[in-house]
């Protein structure tokens, strides 16, 4: 499952607070402590939230534990710090490529024997890789959680990369690009914008890779990639579930305290070049079912970001497109009917520079370029003016509400942890999330407003007609 920029953060870290909230019952209340994960962490569990604990194994793997004793069943999530931006020139997709290698298999475990063992023991797997990450996961009961652990250690240590293998998932990943991008107009387009929005920076480069570069996958390649990413001391590893931190820590010491950590790559620091002027670009393709105009600005993330800035930019992006209640959708498809959708979104969940989208597609006899005057009308009123109370009020409480159904969710709760710490934020940071976004303010909201600069954006138009 290729990543494609998730809001996970802002879909899932309310559900985190939440289900951590119903664990506590069954736990002391202490205060939280914020405590990153490059300080060193001990050996023995340590709380850090009001029901999550952090302990490090010798080998460098850092693990979070969130207690959750409403069912006997418990979700592992091995969080690997390389994702698409890890990729070596030259050989792009390469993150991804090994997203599908390790269900390859192991002299011990081979060729599905992974998934299918997973699944005679009640339980399931997946993967998906981000820019900034790779993760794996297994939910299943929790007395089958230390066959879950060995066999994860197992495909961390000693996955087959041999060219009977790696070629033929190489053919693989190609053939999935070919279904999921280069049929599908709009994922095109999508990937032409965010290559131009990002200049040299890798987030330009599609996580799934571009064709000709994911031919270069060899098995020397490979290895070398397994080699110096896929390590103990390059992991999270995350633990939801019907456990005790003492089990866990019992548990993960068996099956990953003897997998030996590694030399690392160095993992390059990237910063984003000044951009000095909108770019602009028109894609006709004869598949496209529908004119879209769409636009994407490259904002700061919360990673990077001042502090409220990403929670003013997501509740603005939820008060502008985030629903058929917002700005945007009331404005041209309800009141002018110039459009048939509207929306916009924000994603702020990176290391790096983060991205706020705003997109349309017109009613038939609507140009683009009328569209486009449209939204920029709104986008012009909202940098001068103040929201007004009630639909401030409103994009605040859907961006709680939009995930309180998912608190009872283990795989919502470890995913929230999981990728809040493996781009450098806290446990902290995901459990007072609610809190920040209740603290917007209507003024906060219109710097939001004013911070999208055209300078900063790539602006496209998808026109059907004409051959690909």
């Amino acid at each position: 499952m290729t990543g494609s920029r998730r809001v996970l953060f802002r879909t899932l870290c309310v559900a985190a607070a939440l289900c951590a909230g119903a664990a506590a019952a069954a736990q002391p209340d202490k205060s939280a402590n914020r405590a990153k994960l490059s300080q060193p962490a001990p050996v023995n569990p340590r709380q850090t939230g009001n029901s999550t604990f952090q302990f490090a194994l010798a080998n460098g793997m850092q693990v979070l534990v969130i207690p959750d004793h409403r069912a006997p069943v418990a979700t592992q999530m091995l969080w690997f710090k390389v994702g698409a931006v890890d990729d070596p020139p030259g050989i792009s997709g390469l993150a991804h490529f090994f997203e599908h290698m390790m269900f390859r298999g192991t002299k011990q475990v081979p060729d599905d024997a992974f998934s299918q063992t997973i699944a005679k023991n009640g339980g399931e797997t997946n993967a998906f890789t981000d820019h900034d990450y790779t993760a794996f996961y297994e939910q299943i009961a929790t007395d089958r959680l230390p066959l879950a652990m060995k066999l994860e250690a197992d495909r961390l240590a000693n996955l087959d990369l041999s060219d009977s293998h790696v070629g033929p998932e190489r053919d693989v990943v190609l053939e999935e690009r070919r279904m999921r991008v280069d049929n599908e107009p709009q994922s095109l387009m999508n990937e032409q914008m965010h290559a131009a929005l990002h200049l040299s920076h890798p987030y330009g480069r599609p996580v799934i890779g571009w064709s000709d570069e994911v031919r270069r996958i060899d098995r020397v390649s490979a290895q070398d990639f397994y080699d110096h990413h896929y390590s103990p001391n390059n992991a999270i590893l995350v633990i939801a579930g019907d456990v005790t931190p003492e089990d866990v820590r019992k548990m993960a010491q068996e099956a990953y305290g003897n997998v030996a950590a590694r030399e690392l790559s160095p993992r390059a620091e990237f910063t984003e070049p000044p951009r000095l002027a909108e770019t602009r670009m028109t894609i006709v393709r004869g598949d496209a079912r529908v004119p879209i105009f769409s636009r994407i600005y490259r904002v700061p993330s919360y990673a990077q970001g001042a502090p409220g800035q990403a929670e003013s930019l997501e509740t603005y992006a939820q008060l502008l497109g985030g629903d058929q209640t917002s700005i945007l959708y009331r404005v041209l498809v309800e009141q002018k009917k110039l459009a048939t959708d509207a929306g916009a979104s924000y994603d702020g969940n990176v290391r790096d520079a983060g991205e706020f989208s705003v997109y349309a597609v017109p009613r038939p006899g609507v140009s683009l370029e009328a569209l486009e005057k449209a939204v920029d009308q709104v986008l012009g009123v909202n940098t001068l003016a103040l929201p007004r109370d009630s639909d401030l009020g409103r994009a605040k409480t859907e961006l709680i509400a939009s995930v309180t159904y998912r608190r009872d969710s283990q795989f919502a709760l470890a995913s929230a942890y999981g990728q809040a710490l493996v781009i450098g934020l806290t446990v902290d940071d995901v459990n007072k999330w609610p809190a920040r976004i209740r603290g917007v303010s209507a003024e906060g909201v219109r710097k939001a407003a004013g911070s999208l600069s055209r300078k900063d954006a790539v602006t496209a138009y998808l026109i059907p007609g004409g051959g690909k």
